[in-house]
């Protein structure tokens, strides 16, 4: 396929995007070509984020592009740089701590859902900073402990414990950052916790 052709279907894609009608596909109907069909389907999906590859074949599954097609297709979409586990993996999980404040365990595990395997995600995963996930777990109890006045220090510990374990932070880590910024509430305001 000639750079002209791929940018046309790069193209076909930004104006399904607006909702303009493609050139080559009216309609998605019995006459339309199930490759620019699926190369529109692909296109459609990776224009508001990064998708991994095992998303874009689920994609394709669910719209009955034939495996083959779909495998050609991806393969294609890999070699020019617009599926790249990867970078998508970087991505997410930069992302996803940053946003969600979500600690390695849990990273992992959305990564394997999203399809990507354990060595790239292993590769991204080693990119996090352990001073930035305790950072991270730090501003997550600081925040609840906003919500929390007036509750006892075993239910706080308890409750911010559990929030850190639903992140995916290993309990040790947890216990210890709970412990501190309880310690340094306790000492700010001593008779709002017990």
């Amino acid at each position: 396929m000639t750079s002209e052709a791929w940018a046309g279907d790069v193209g076909k894609g930004v104006r399904a995007w607006r909702g303009e009608p493609s050139p080559d596909v009216e309609q998605e109907g019995p006459d339309a070509d199930p490759e620019s069909v699926a190369r529109t389907i692909l296109l459609d999906a990776l224009t508001g984020q990064a998708r991994s590859r095992k998303e874009l074949r689920d994609k394709l599954a669910k719209k009955d592009v034939p495996d083959d097609l779909a495998e050609r297709l991806l393969d294609r979409f890999t070699e020019v740089g617009l599926v790249d586990d990867e970078a998508f993996a970087r991505s997410w999980v930069e992302s996803r701590q940053r946003s969600r404040g979500l600690a390695r365990r849990a990273l992992a595990q959305e990564l394997r859902r999203k399809g990507v395997d354990d060595e790239t995600a292993r590769t991204a995963l080693d990119d996090l900073d352990p001073d930035q996930e305790e950072q991270a777990a730090r501003l997550l109890v600081r925040k609840k402990l906003r919500s929390m006045r007036g509750v006892g220090h075993a239910t706080a510990t308890r409750r911010l414990a559990g929030l850190l374990a639903r992140k995916g932070y290993p309990a040790g880590l947890a216990f210890a950052v709970v412990r501190d910024e309880l310690g340094s509430v306790e000492e700010d305001e001593p008779s709002d916790m017990m």
